[in-house]
C-alpha cells in the first residue's frame, strides 16, 4: 500500500475498548512538542456536566479502560470525581502525568491515592539527561521528575504497580528502537538514581500544535514531513490505537484519537450520540506519524 492509499483507505473502527478523555489544556508546564499547546493559563477544562456524562457513557457502553490525559489532568477540578465513579467499573484505568504536577503542594497527595486505586501511570521523561529533559520541558523539570519518580518507587510502582515512562525525540526525527532505548533508560535511571520502571513507550513527534510551528519556524515542515512518507510502514496499521480507541474532549466532543481531537476533526458534536458516532475513521497527513518507522501510540510502538 501507497502513502497516499493509506490516506484515502476506509480504515474502521475493531472495537471501542479504550476511552481516553483529555481534561483540557491547564497545565503547569508548557513543554515545546506539546501537541495541545497546555500551559499554565490554559482555559479548556472539562466542567462537572460533562464529567458525568464521561461516567455515564462509559459504564453503559461497557469500555474497559479509561485513559485520562491533559494538559496535566490532575488539575482539573473533576478529575478525582472521575475516578472515584469509575475506578469499580473499568479494568484499568490510566493517569498520564507530567510528573512534575506531584511535586506542588496542590497535587502532592495523589501518589498515594494513585498507589491506593491501583492507577496505572503513563509519565512523560523524554530523556534520561538533564540536558534534553529541561531543554525540552523547561528549567529544573529534570530533577523535580527524579525527585517524583523516587517518591513513586516509594509506594510500588514500577514493582508491582505500573509505571510507563514516555519518550519524545528532541527534534525532527524519529524514535530509537523502542526495546534498545528501554534498557538504555533502565539501566541509566537504576545506576544513577536507584530509579525502576515497568515499560518504555516511544512516541513520534505529531506535526501539529507547538511542534508543528516550530518545524515551519525553522523551515523544516516539509523535510519531517517526507521523513514520515519515507519511512511508512504499512504493517503499523492494524495496530493503530484508533481501531479501539475513542477520545473524548473537554467539551464533551468525540474524535477517533487525541490527535484528531487538537484538528478539530470531530466525529460528534455529543457524547450522549456516542451509539451514532461512524466506524470509519478520519485519516489526514498527520496520522503518517503513527504509521511510519516501529509506528507509534499513546502505547508506544506498534511494531512488536
Amino acid at each position: 500500500m501507497r502513502v497516499d492509499e493509506f490516506l484515502k483507505s476506509d480504515l474502521s473502527v475493531d472495537k471501542f475498548k479504550i476511552m481516553q478523555v483529555n481534561l483540557g489544556n491547564l497545565c503547569n508546564l508548557a513543554c515545546h512538542h506539546c501537541h495541545v499547546e497546555a500551559n499554565p493559563k490554559g482555559v479548556n477544562t472539562m466542567d462537572k456536566k460533562t464529567a458525568d456524562l464521561v461516567i455515564k457513557t462509559f459504564k453503559e457502553n461497557n469500555f474497559q479502560t479509561l485513559d485520562l490525559t491533559g494538559g496535566a489532568p490532575e488539575m482539573n477540578d473533576n478529575f478525582i470525581y472521575i475516578i472515584e465513579n469509575l475506578k469499580n467499573f473499568a479494568k484499568k484505568i490510566i493517569v498520564r502525568t507530567n510528573l512534575t504536577i506531584l511535586d506542588t503542594k496542590e497535587y502532592e497527595h495523589l501518589p498515594e491515592f494513585y498507589a491506593q486505586n491501583n492507577i496505572t501511570l503513563i509519565a512523560s521523561l523524554p530523556c534520561y539527561t538533564k540536558e534534553n529533559v529541561d531543554k525540552q520541558r523547561g528549567n529544573g523539570v529534570f530533577q523535580k521528575s527524579i525527585k517524583i519518580l523516587k517518591k513513586l518507587n516509594s509506594l510500588g510502582y514500577g514493582k508491582n504497580l505500573e509505571l510507563n515512562l514516555v519518550y519524545n525525540p528532541g527534534g525532527a526525527f524519529l524514535p530509537g528502537n523502542q526495546n534498545e532505548l528501554e534498557k538504555d533508560y533502565k539501566k541509566t535511571l537504576l545506576e544513577n538514581y536507584g530509579i525502576v520502571f515497568s515499560h518504555l513507550f516511544t512516541i513520534t513527534n505529531m506535526p501539529i500544535g507547538r511542534f508543528k510551528n516550530e518545524l515551519e519556524k525553522n523551515g523544516k515542515f516539509d523535510e519531517y514531513m517526507r521523513l514520515l512518507e519515507n519511512n511508512f510502514n504499512e504493517t503499523n496499521i492494524s495496530n493503530l490505537m484508533c481501531k479501539n480507541q475513542i477520545s473524548v474532549g473537554f467539551d464533551g466532543k468525540i474524535y477517533n484519537c487525541d490527535f484528531n481531537q487538537m484538528l478539530g476533526l470531530c466525529l460528534n458534536e455529543n457524547l450522549q450520540n456516542i451509539s451514532k458516532v461512524s466506524n470509519k475513521i478520519i485519516l489526514k497527513q498527520h496520522c503518517l506519524g503513527c504509521v511510519a518507522g516501529a509506528g507509534s501510540s499513546c502505547g508506544g510502538a506498534l511494531e512488536k
